[in-house]
C-alpha cells in the first residue's frame, strides 16, 4: 500500500530587484535577488484526494515576496528569509514549516573619476550570496553561503608525499598554480524565533565579510601543503570571528592548470619552474570538502 512521506511546494526562481533610494544624499543602494520559497505542513490530502482547499497558490507565495520586499528591509537576506518564512506559519495554520532559499546576485557601485557613484553598478563576477532557512515556530535554522568566487594565485602551492600505489601517475610537485570556485557555508547556532534574528541583525552582514575577506586572505597567504589544509585553516578563521556560528564548511574543485611541453620548437623550456605558458583544464577536476565544528554546539536562547 502507498502513503505519501514527504511533500513540499512552493513557488521558485522568483526574481525580485529592489532599490533603497536615500532622498538626502541621493545615493541609491540595490539588491538584487532569486528566491525560493517551499511550504510544508498538513497539505498530504492535495497530493492523494486532490483537495485543494489545503494549497496555498504558487502565484500567492510569489505575490507574497514582492509585498514583504516592499515592506520590509532585504538586507541582510538572513533576516528577509526569516521574515518571509514567519509571515507563512503565523498566516496559514496548517503550513509547519517554510524553507526559504535566497540568492542575492553582486552588483558593485561604479568608481568614475576617483569617485563612487550614487546610482550606477556594475556586475564584477558571478559570485553570489546566498541563504538557506528552515522556519517553524519553534526554531529558525540559518544557513549563509558564498558561491562563485573565483581565485586563483600562480605560486605558493605545492602538492608532493601523497599516497602513491600502481595507479599513480601524479608528479609530485613543489610549486604549481592553484584556483578554485569558493563554495563556502557557515552554520548558525539555532535562533528561537523572528525576534531573536531581528536582535542580532548586525551578525549577518559581519559574518560574510568576515567569511569573504578570510577566504580570500588565507588563499593568497597560505603556503598551500594541499586544498584540504588551506581549507581546514579557513574554516578555523571563520570560526573564530564569528562565535554565535555552529560550523563552517568549504567544497573547493582544484582547477587544473598543466604545463605545456615546448620543447619540440628549437628547444623551448616551458615546463617545472620554466612554465610560463600553460593549458587550463576544464575537466576531470579534484573536488575536496570539509566542514568544521565546533567541539560542543549549543543552541541560543
Amino acid at each position: 500500500m502507498a502513503r505519501l512521506s514527504a511533500a513540499r511546494y512552493g513557488k521558485d526562481n522568483v526574481r525580485v530587484y529592489k532599490v533603497h533610494k536615500d532622498k538626502e544624499t541621493g545615493v541609491h543602494t540595490v539588491t538584487e535577488m532569486t528566491v525560493c520559497c517551499l511550504l510544508e505542513g498538513e497539505i498530504e490530502t492535495s497530493y492523494t484526494v486532490a483537495d485543494n482547499s489545503v494549497v496555498v497558490a504558487t502565484d500567492s507565495i510569489k505575490n507574497t515576496i514582492y509585498i514583504k520586499a516592499k515592506e520590509n528591509p532585504v538586507d541582510p537576506p538572513e533576516l528577509f528569509a526569516s521574515i518571509l518564512g514567519a509571515h507563512f506559519l503565523d498566516t496559514y495554520k496548517h503550513i509547519h514549516k517554510a524553507n526559504v532559499m535566497i540568492k542575492v546576485h553582486r552588483w558593485t557601485r561604479m568608481v568614475i573619476d576617483d569617485k563612487p557613484h550614487p546610482h550606477s553598478f556594475l556586475r564584477d563576477g558571478e559570485e553570489t550570496r546566498n541563504v538557506k532557512a528552515v522556519i517553524t515556530r519553534d526554531s529558525i535554522h540559518l544557513t549563509s553561503n558564498i558561491t562563485g568566487l573565483t581565485v586563483l594565485k600562480s605560486t605558493g602551492s605545492a602538492f608532493h608525499s601523497f599516497l602513491r600505489d600502481e595507479f599513480t601517475t601524479l608528479p609530485e610537485v613543489w610549486d604549481r598554480i592553484l584556483s578554485t570556485d569558493v563554495d563556502c557555508s557557515w552554520t548558525w547556532k539555532t535562533f528561537a524565533n523572528l525576534a531573536a534574528v531581528q536582535k542580532d541583525v548586525a551578525l549577518f552582514n559581519k559574518a560574510w565579510t568576515d567569511a569573504r575577506t578570510i577566504t580570500m586572505r588565507t588563499f593568497a597567504n597560505d603556503d598551500s601543503a594541499s586544498v584540504q589544509a588551506t581549507m581546514y585553516k579557513m574554516a578555523e578563521e571563520i570560526l573564530e570571528a564569528a562565535p554565535e556560528v555552529e560550523k563552517a564548511s568549504y567544497k573547493l574543485p582544484n582547477k587544473h592548470y598543466f604545463d605545456i611541453d615546448l620543447s619540440w620548437y628549437k628547444g623551448t623550456k616551458n615546463t617545472g619552474a620554466d612554465a610560463e605558458v600553460v593549458a587550463p583544464q576544464s575537466g576531470p577536476n579534484g573536488l575536496i570538502f570539509c566542514e568544521v565544528s565546533r567541539s560542543v554546539p549549543t543552541a541560543r536562547l
